[in-house]
């Protein structure tokens, strides 16, 4: 997750999401990793792009970002897309305990 001081929809995806995301069959997927938007990215790490937005979410396999998702679209859409992100880059999702 790529954020920035002062990002609102952060501070919603923070309310909305991130007590539960680690619970969460997408959480064990796809563990959080937050960075800095304006930071270099960490070793071992290649992106197709800068990240322009926050928040930013990259699936990251393997060192190669195999996803993303800009912004924050609410709670509901969050999920959806996530999920489907994960099962494209090979993933496994098998409960629904959000």
């Amino acid at each position: 997750m790529f954020e920035q001081p002062g990002c609102m929809y952060c501070a919603r995806w923070d309310a909305e999401v991130s007590p539960k995301y680690p619970k969460t069959s997408e959480g064990r997927a796809a563990p959080l990793r937050r960075l800095d938007l304006h930071a270099d990215l960490p070793p071992g790490i290649a992106i197709s792009r800068p990240p322009t937005f926050t928040p930013t979410f990259v699936l990251i396999v393997d060192g190669l970002e195999t996803g993303r998702i800009e912004g924050y679209p609410g709670e509901d859409f969050f999920w959806a897309l996530l999920g489907e992100m994960i099962t494209r880059a090979g993933g496994h999702l098998t409960d629904e305990d959000r």
